[in-house]
């Protein structure tokens, strides 16, 4: 039962609230303008309060809070919170689709424009996001043929920059050529500049400027650079023919649109620049909280806003009342750094495209629903099928899997893999490097059960605010291996007083054997059976991911050692060649002209330097001495 804090305790101030269950594991996050009066509205007479919010409390030990100083930071420090603790009542984002975005990357002295998904990087600007990645591309390319900004990696631009030779990309047109000097700094950053400016739903502006341009040089009899004028102009107008015009030109506005039932809501936003939609974007999230439809509203484009979108319009179109519209606009306003105006879109123009943001909003709902259905029926009849197979005491929600790697008997690594409901939880994966001093998989896996299980027993005694580095007991542990690797799992849980809570088996590849403890005889599970691929999925992706991180320790130690080995080269230069060159494998196509010329290295280290790679690597390219 949760203590009720003295109400002259809790700050009359802007902040965040955190209810605890038992085990110190943080439930609910909310977020209030006056943590008094909120926190107050909870000990009331629970009867009057929403189901979902007895529930919560029905669970909760404690609550604690933090205060800062304005609603918006309140706004991100609970947005913060939920990424990190994901409470099980609060508001969940559902869609895991990332949305296709062009982006510019302002931090490298060349940038470029690529399509990138998923987080976004500081000091790059994001444009989009577009409903396709066919759509996304189309633009970008034509774009380029106007505004031809590298497409490159660092590490080629570095090369050709090196080698003083351009690419195909130079020769048809389709890149300034930065590598060999073609383009100045301040005519690069022009394009750059006025790339983000068509990108930014200024396109019409744009080709005015660049129309003007070619009547200027047709004037000056500069037919050359007016045909290039012409060609940007084509390019630029062939793409401003995709976007509708919706509203006047000035028009720079989010609109919004929903569809929800009890459990879960779908909102959509059309994102309007310069009177053209650039753009689609939304979410579709778990309605965890007990909510009107105002306050779900407010919710989850407050949630949009922190999670999806990455530029703020200056107005931004509702498609219903919602509560406390004006506290809204002021932590948007905040957020954007200028004035952000909110308004329900009930007539003319507004009202239409709030018509068609809620259009797309019930299709992408359905489409959701349909995915999820079928989604999770199949993780469901696996893990039932799994449960009844194995004679498992309960379905396993949790379940670890470890597999070894080495070669012959270096580098020795494990690795752990993580599902939850059916579903992998990447973030919870770990990597061990192994201290066995030879070919032993069987001590090298009862090290590595040792170490996790012992760390779980360390974390569930410890103070509940400290993280949780391995989360918490799985339901199933699978093994990679066959009778052996389950003897060292039984001993080690055992030892650990574990056996009653966590159960155990492990998968033999040869005849794809599952082995059980007090079981004579391993199971052969039919093929084409749920159960035997959800094994499978599990094994395998344990099997990648010792792989992958053996792979990744065998580099380093081998090109440590090839670089330890030549005389005159400390750590501090070691570090600053790799940093120039990226890896060693770059350095060895370095010539004992380019070394010196970095100046990272004298000439008597470059000569021996040289040698060495020369050895392992095969001949360098202008080795000898000039």
């Amino acid at each position: 039962m949760i203590e009720h804090p003295e109400k002259s305790s809790i700050p009359d101030q802007p902040g965040s609230y955190q209810f605890r269950d038992a085990e110190g594991r943080v439930i609910y996050v909310g977020k209030a303008k006056s943590l008094r009066s909120r926190l107050s509205s909870y000990f009331v007479n629970s009867q009057t309060l929403p189901g979902k919010t007895r529930a919560m409390l029905a669970v909760a030990e404690s609550v604690t809070w933090i205060t800062v100083a304005t609603d918006a930071e309140a706004f991100m420090l609970e947005y913060s919170l939920i990424k990190e603790h994901r409470p099980r009542y609060n508001i969940r984002l559902r869609d895991d689709k990332s949305y296709p975005m062009i982006a510019v990357t302002t931090n490298e002295e060349w940038p470029r424009a690529m399509l990138v998904r998923g987080a976004r990087r500081p000091k790059v600007r994001y444009f989009g996001p577009y409903v396709s990645s066919g759509a996304a591309r189309e633009t970008l390319e034509l774009l380029l043929r106007a505004l031809p900004l590298r497409s490159c990696s660092p590490a080629k631009l570095a090369r050709h920059t090196r080698d003083g030779r351009p690419c195909l990309y130079y020769h048809i047109g389709r890149c300034a050529g930065p590598c060999i000097g073609a383009v100045t700094h301040e005519e690069y950053s022009d394009m750059v500049e006025r790339v983000s400016q068509f990108l930014g739903g200024q396109g019409a502006q744009l080709a005015e400027g660049i129309a003007a341009k070619m009547r200027q040089a047709a004037v000056d009899l500069e037919f050359e650079q007016a045909a290039r004028f012409r060609d940007q102009l084509q390019a630029i107008t062939s793409v401003l023919e995709r976007q509708e015009m919706v509203i006047s030109r000035d028009g720079d506005l989010d609109v919004f649109g929903f569809n929800a039932d009890d459990l879960e809501v779908s909102l959509q936003a059309l994102r309007v620049r310069a009177g053209r939609v650039v753009g689609t974007n939304g979410i579709v999230v778990d309605l965890v909280e007990d909510f009107s439809e105002a306050e779900m509203l407010t919710r989850v484009i407050e949630l949009y806003y922190a999670e999806k979108a990455f530029d703020y319009p200056s107005k931004v179109v509702l498609p219903a009342p919602i509560d406390d519209q004006e506290r809204l606009e002021r932590l948007l306003s905040e957020l954007a750094g200028r004035r952000v105006v909110c308004s329900v879109g009930r007539r003319g123009r507004p009202r239409a495209l709030v018509a068609t943001a809620t259009e797309n909003a019930r299709q992408e709902f359905r489409r959701h629903r349909l995915r999820r259905a079928s989604d999770h029926n199949a993780r469901a009849e696996a893990l039932v099928d799994l449960t009844e197979r194995l004679s498992l005491h309960e379905a396993p929600l949790r379940i670890e899997c470890y597999d070894m790697s080495h070669l012959q008997g270096t580098n020795y690594v494990g690795s752990m893999v993580v599902m939850e409901d059916g579903l992998m939880k990447n973030r919870d994966y770990r990597h061990f490097g192994v201290s066995v001093p030879k070919n032993d998989d069987f001590a090298a896996m009862e090290e590595v059960l040792r170490r996790r299980l012992g760390r779980l027993l360390v974390e569930e005694q410890e103070i509940p605010d400290r993280g949780r580095r391995f989360a918490y007991r799985p339901n199933l542990i699978l093994l990679d291996g066959g009778a052996g690797q389950l003897s060292v799992g039984i001993k080690v849980l055992a030892e650990l007083g574990l056996s009653e809570s966590i159960e155990l088996a492990s998968l033999a590849k040869s005849f794809e054997e599952v082995y059980r403890p007090n079981l004579n005889e391993p199971l052969r599970l039919p093929r084409g059976s749920q159960a035997l691929y959800l094994l499978q999925t599990l094994r395998d992706e344990s099997h990648r991911f010792a792989i992958t991180y053996h792979r990744r320790r065998r580099t380093i130690t081998a090109e440590q050692s090839v670089l330890d080995q030549v005389p005159g080269l400390g750590p501090k230069r070691r570090a600053r060649l790799l940093e120039h060159y990226g890896s060693v494998f770059e350095i060895a196509q370095a010539s004992y002209a380019d070394l010196v010329a970095t100046k990272i290295v004298p000439e008597t280290v470059a000569v021996e330097l040289v040698g060495q790679l020369t050895k392992v690597y095969g001949t360098n390219n202008g080795s000898s001495e000039e």
